[in-house]
């Protein structure tokens, strides 16, 4: 026998240790567990925890309770699913309001920018819509 190789030592009486089996639940169990995690004000992973099953485990079974595989396909029909409504954008009619009388139309956005100058007495900066009779008096005091 070679100096490495190892021989598990017993002592004499000594049952083998045992892996512990695989729990096997049946359909009706499944279903009884994910129908618990359906409660808007119940977790999924502390519904796994009261019944010693792995959350990722109870998330699998909810994917096949909602495809109608865990043996009720009526149970299926009642899970919740989420579900996407056709939506249209239009412009509203010019003149006609919510309350069925006349709006008048949104005036259009005006334009936003900024305006820098150099000028003998320093640095102009002028930030966001300027009417031109605006500016005009502005850069009249700053050039005289």
């Amino acid at each position: 026998m070679s100096a490495s190789a190892r021989v598990p030592i017993e002592p004499p009486g000594a049952e083998p240790l045992l892996q512990p089996k695989r729990r096997r639940y049946s359909i009706a169990e499944k279903r009884r567990i994910v129908e618990a995690t359906f409660d808007p004000k119940t977790s999924v992973a502390r519904v796994a925890r009261e019944h010693g099953v792995n959350a990722n485990q109870v998330f699998s079974w909810r994917r096949l309770y909602q495809r109608g595989r865990l043996g009720d396909p009526v149970a299926a029909a009642v899970a919740p699913t989420a579900e996407l409504l056709p939506v249209t954008i239009s412009e509203p009619a010019i003149g006609s309001g919510p309350d069925g009388g006349t709006t008048p139309p949104v005036p259009a956005p005006s334009p936003t920018g900024t305006i820098q100058l150099q000028v003998p007495r320093g640095r102009l900066r002028i930030e966001g819509a300027v009417d031109a009779e605006s500016l005009r008096m502005v850069l009249q005091y700053m050039l005289a």
